[in-house]
């Protein structure tokens, strides 16, 4: 897969279809490679008429590292964001925010509609409003807004996705797996089969937990993002899981409520993942949604 230097670091993407066709970003979520965009899911995008492109955040599968910054007590970060102290992280949301428009910049694109899910999402919500002359739409996934008053996702859910991940290949793919049993959708069967390769994949490509950690903090620092949410004025459509155990359909429901003019569909039975079942009902609604946008 290709490469570019942008924002100071090494970025990896990966595009589907036609380079003439209104480009669509996917920001992936916390820890989550770009292959976590599935290629078939990409693929079905692209036959909508959208130029597709998949990258990794920095500290994550290909992408630039950051090492040096050491692995962040991630229970310390929660504890100082409740007490509504300052939380210490080596990077925020808007350096990967800046990230995102880089890349766009390398590769010559003026202005794309602008898609992420979960932490992903967040990022999205940032660029369209931090750099709004980019977006030509918003697409937030399974995100929120920061909003404390929001309800705390399920306390295993919880667990499961900020527990130490081990070194070695099996357990680590086997504590993948357990991780996407406590996230997935209850309305749909667990696709076992799909979240071990990816897990297999996702390892052979780039191990790099502790990249998840400094990632996780970036997120916990972002705090309370309503008020800039409140100025974004590409148009936006939030789509969230009614059955979502990490980040609860509230706070799909609180970002439709906070982005002015924002559509919201909510997908019954979905989790915090993005089953193959509900694919087809993704993709059409993105295409529909940027097809409204002005190119």
């Amino acid at each position: 897969m290709p490469n570019v230097t942008a924002n100071g670091i090494r970025i990896e993407y990966d595009t589907f279809g036609d380079s003439s066709f209104p480009a669509l970003l996917l920001i992936a979520g916390n820890g989550a490679q770009m292959i976590v965009w599935d290629a078939e899911f990409c693929e079905l995008l692209a036959k909508t008429g959208l130029f597709v492109i998949r990258f990794d955040n920095r500290d994550a599968g290909l992408s630039t590292k950051f090492d040096e910054a050491g692995i962040p007590d991630i229970m310390a970060a929660i504890k100082a964001a409740m007490e509504g102290k300052t939380v210490e992280s080596p990077y925020t949301l808007n350096d990967m925010a800046d990230d995102s428009v880089g890349l766009l910049n390398a590769l010559g694109i003026e202005k794309a509609h602008i898609c992420g899910a979960s932490m992903g999402g967040m990022i999205a919500q940032v660029i369209s409003y931090r750099h709004p002359k980019y977006a030509l739409s918003l697409t937030s996934i399974m995100s929120t807004t920061g909003n404390p008053d929001l309800p705390y996702g399920k306390t295993e859910a919880i667990a499961a996705v900020v527990a130490p991940a081990p070194e070695e290949r099996k357990a680590y793919v086997e504590h993948f797996v357990n991780v996407w049993r406590r996230i997935w959708s209850p309305g749909f069967p667990f696709e076992e089969e799909r979240v071990r390769t990816f897990m297999e994949k996702s390892y052979d490509r780039s191990y790099c937990p502790q990249g998840m950690a400094r990632q996780n903090t970036a997120v916990i620092a972002g705090g309370d993002l309503r008020s800039l949410l409140s100025s974004i004025k590409v148009p936006t459509l939030v789509i969230h899981g009614a059955d979502d155990p990490l980040i609860p359909v509230e706070g799909g429901k609180d970002t439709a409520r906070v982005i002015p003019g924002a559509s919201l569909l909510i997908i019954n039975g979905m989790g915090h993942d993005m089953p193959k079942k509900v694919w087809s009902e993704i993709a059409a609604a993105i295409s529909h949604h940027t097809a409204q946008a002005k190119v």
